[in-house]
């Protein structure tokens, strides 16, 4: 199974499944002498975790990572760093009922098609669970953003279904569940949660993220732009089904006069492109945002078929997130932070 590296002077491999024992990841290229312990890479997996409150999934992971390679007193070697984290709280028997069925929009159907073999267990490899590999190893480039350009990352969800929010206040988005940064609409979002819990339906998710102190210069022309590595990155997130970055597809309806980016003395006037051009990075803030889909485990029954073709119904019980949207702001920003970090080595290699 390739495709599972991202990156090319900033490489992250990840690995494991859902029920497995483990889910990790290998970094490699990161540069020696970066102080880097677990503490600096556990506060960024326990925003993600499972269990953190009732709108999300109830699977009870401490996800405590382990350095187990790269680290020598303190500080990174330039050796590739193997990070793990255990499985502790694996629940296999919770999809023994379903084990020959296919989960509408889930990756059962495909993975079947393609392998010839799946593993059922919470969807094993293509489960979100991989994802806390992700956010370990950003956590490994988000600190060397910071350090050696004071690149800081952020992130806040702007939709949860029909309600809309806005970046009201970035102080608020660690304050409640929903990493929201308007607190007037949290109250309306927890009670849509909790009618889905009821009712056994799920919704979707508009994430918004801002990469502020990259320098302009980063990224390469043509297939290897910045924007399309960034969009790239976002897209392999599970359930993500939209990425926008600047204006995105309200450009469509803006004036030439109005989208373009005017330059003045004091810099540009507006930041439609996001903080790319032509695939370079323009030293203003870098602006995505990106759309999650429903949940997919759903209680509510649908139709699929089973492993031979034959109709079947389905209901998706067990312990999970209403909102997938919910707790994907730490996986968004690290993918942003990988993303960057690679691009500013690949600069440092070539314009030095």
């Amino acid at each position: 199974m390739p495709g599972n590296t991202i990156g090319r002077n900033f490489a992250v491999t990840t690995f494991g499944e859902s029920h497995g024992p483990a889910v990790g990841c290998v970094v490699d290229g990161c540069p020696p002498a970066v102080a880097l312990a677990e503490g600096d890479i556990q506060p960024d997996l326990d925003r993600r975790r499972p269990g953190a409150s009732r709108f999300t999934s109830q699977r009870r992971e401490a996800d405590r990572v382990r350095i187990l390679s790269g680290v020598f007193e303190g500080q990174t070697t330039g050796a590739p760093i193997a990070l793990v984290i255990d499985n502790v709280d694996q629940r296999p028997r919770e999809y023994d009922a379903i084990r020959d069925l296919f989960r509408p929009g889930h990756a059962d159907f495909t993975y079947h098609k393609k392998y010839g073999v799946r593993d059922h267990r919470g969807g094993g490899r293509a489960s979100a669970r991989e994802t806390a590999a992700r956010v370990a190893a950003g956590a490994v480039a988000r600190k060397y953003l910071a350090e050696q350009f004071g690149v800081r990352i952020r992130g806040c969800l702007t939709q949860l279904g029909a309600i809309r929010a806005s970046v009201a206040d970035w102080d608020e988005v660690d304050n409640n569940p929903f990493f929201c940064a308007d607190p007037a609409q949290v109250p309306a979002m927890a009670q849509l949660l909790d009618e889905l819990r009821k009712s056994g339906d799920s919704a979707g998710a508009r994430l918004h993220l801002c990469a502020s102190g990259a320098p302009a210069g980063w990224g390469e022309p043509v297939f290897d732009r910045v924007d399309a590595a960034i969009a790239a990155a976002m897209m392999s997130i599970n359930a993500v089904k939209g990425v926008e970055v600047g204006a995105g597809f309200a450009s469509v309806a803006q004036l030439g006069s109005v989208h373009r980016d005017e330059l003045t003395v004091d810099g540009f006037a507006t930041n439609n492109a996001g903080g790319v051009l032509g695939g370079i990075t323009t030293g203003q803030d870098i602006l995505v945002s990106i759309a999650f889909k429903p949940t997919s485990s759903i209680r509510i029954k649908g139709r699929t078929v089973d492993t031979a073709g034959n109709p079947a119904d389905i209901s998706v019980t067990g312990r999970h997130d209403p909102c997938v949207g919910i707790r994907a702001i730490p996986i968004a920003e690290a993918m942003l932070a990988l993303v960057l970090t690679d691009h500013a080595l690949r600069h440092r290699a070539q314009c030095g």
